[in-house]
């Protein structure tokens, strides 16, 4: 008769497995998300952050990843002052394999398959986190910026006669934008990320409550105006756009940013839809690349690499009444 097979205690198995998977997540998460002494997510400072331009149609050229919010803001950017005729866009894609952006073989840059390539070959020696997006000058071949922030001040103010589209950083406002970036960023732009790269549940906790302590804030905000700052779209609602476009999508599910959706919130909502409907807005959304960018290629987060069905985006596409406040 053959020999009976003993299999191993389920408890042993199951303590084994969490222990292996927990040190290679660890190790993962290291990389991917740096951490300090709480278990919080720190978000590494970008390098280059010039500001010096020299407006001339076809001189300078944006590379944006498409799922990337932080890319995003300068897409929209982009479109609401008219520039896409003379700024150019180079597309890249992360690899699920290779944890970094690649190009297109019709788009490369310099002759660069990788995205650190092509920063190497821009600064030789550089270090640093290779990330979209990229204001980059085609005439010196230099990166002049890789901070959102900077780049879309840099859209709006700095280009001329190129850009056609109205000031998203009136001097009048600005207090007030810089009040609220600054709180948007650490709660909700960041917040988010915070709550999904959190690695003790104290951070987690800490960071899912500021976040909807802010969403709520902003709910209620919206429901006397308009846009954050009054009747003007500003540059504060291009950066929080780019965080509620996602979070449905990507951020209350992989990130567990899931007390409540933004299509809970009236004014949220709402809001969202309004700017998405504006001319030009709706072309630089692409959900296929966010849910398949954050299901796909956050490895630590989503081992199986299974995407998600829903939610989709069409109910953006309906009235949204927003003109009446």
């Amino acid at each position: 008769m053959p020999a009976k097979r003993t299999a191993l205690p389920p408890g042993l198995l199951v303590r084994t497995g969490k222990f292996v998977w927990n040190t290679l997540w660890r190790m993962m998460m290291s990389q991917m998300a740096p951490r300090n002494k709480s278990g919080e997510y720190v978000r590494p400072e970008s390098a280059f952050r010039g500001r010096e331009i020299f407006p001339k149609a076809g001189r300078y050229r944006l590379i944006v990843g498409m799922s990337c919010p932080w890319a995003h803001r300068t897409l929209v950017t982009r479109a609401l002052k008219g520039l896409e005729d003379a700024i150019a866009l180079t597309t890249v894609y992360p690899s699920t394999d290779e944890g970094r952006w690649l190009f297109s073989p019709d788009q490369s840059l310099l002759d660069c398959r990788t995205l650190p390539e092509f920063y190497l070959t821009c600064q030789p020696g550089y270090a640093g986190r290779s990330t979209v997006p990229v204001l980059w000058d085609s005439q010196t071949k230099t990166i002049i910026n890789n901070e959102s922030a900077d780049i879309i001040e840099l859209l709006n103010s700095e280009f001329g006669d190129l850009a056609t589209g109205p000031d998203l950083y009136p001097e009048s406002l600005r207090p007030k934008i810089d009040e609220l970036n600054e709180k948007i960023y650490a709660t909700v732009n960041n917040g988010v990320y915070r709550c999904g790269f959190a690695q003790t549940q104290a951070a987690y906790d800490e960071a899912v409550g500021q976040l909807f302590t802010t969403l709520d804030e902003l709910d209620e905000l919206l429901s006397t105006h308009r846009y954050l700052c009054g009747e003007k779209l500003t540059l504060a609602d291009v950066r929080l756009f780019t965080t509620l476009i996602r979070f449905d999508v990507a951020y209350h599910g992989i990130f567990k940013c899931n007390r409540r959706r933004i299509a809970d919130y009236k004014n949220l909502s709402g809001y969202l839809a309004d700017i998405y409907q504006m001319p030009g807005v709706a072309e630089t959304c692409d959900i296929d690349a966010v849910k398949r960018d954050y299901f796909g290629n956050l490895f630590p987060l989503n081992p199986g690499g299974i995407v998600p069905v829903g939610p989709g985006w069409d109910s953006l596409k309906a009235p949204h009444n927003r003109a009446q406040i």
